[in-house]
């Protein structure tokens, strides 16, 4: 299992760098990785972050086809911005969907089936990673917002597990998503002083 948890890291990190970047990679180098976690998470009693991965995959093949649209001047159509007061609603209305979705999910499946999982905790950052995709696939500012609840939550949730390197991983990818969202608050700062 360490071997695809490396694999699965590396391909993480690299992703997350793209993102950081505003790079298109962020996309195929982060299906290696959003894959290989379906499987572990599995392995580990941890569904909702299975499921998780199992959106990334998706999200990452939308995302990819998203940034690479143009207009007809061959410029990017999505560009980093910040969510206005109604995407905010409707991206809270999504998290606690998907969290009270997955939470009673969970819930059931511990009862019954594995008593091993966590289900406030694999719900939390389930929900917060779903709602952090969402939003990094239309360049939102605030996408890094639930990448750090995201990886505050995964952080004990994997090391509890014993997926230590998956736990100092989500230790990293912390302080990647503080410097992407620094790093996306200039970008979007810029645009909106050039136009």
């Amino acid at each position: 299992m360490q071997v695809l948890e490396i694999i699965a890291i590396l391909s993480g990190i690299i992703s997350v760098w793209f993102s950081n970047k505003e790079n298109i990679w962020v996309y195929p180098s982060g299906l290696i990785g959003t894959i290989l976690y379906v499987y572990i998470s599995i392995q580990g009693d941890l569904y909702g972050e299975a499921t998780v991965n199992l959106f990334y995959t998706i999200m990452s093949i939308y995302g990819w086809y998203n940034w690479l649209r143009k207009d007809q001047a061959s410029k990017p159509i999505v560009h980093i911005t910040y969510s206005n007061a109604r995407d905010w609603k409707i991206q809270l209305a999504f998290f606690t969907t998907i969290y009270f979705i997955i939470y009673t999910s969970l819930y059931f499946i511990k009862e019954y089936f594995s008593p091993g999982a966590i289900p406030w905790a694999d719900a939390l950052a389930s929900a917060a990673a779903f709602t952090g995709m969402w939003l990094m696939t239309r360049k939102k500012v605030e996408s890094w917002i639930w990448w750090i609840i995201t990886n505050l939550a995964s952080i004990p949730l994997y090391f509890i597990k014993g997926y230590t390197f998956t736990s100092g991983y989500y230790a990293l990818l912390l302080i990647m998503a503080v410097f992407g969202l620094s790093s996306w608050r200039k970008k979007a700062h810029e645009a909106s002083s050039a136009q």
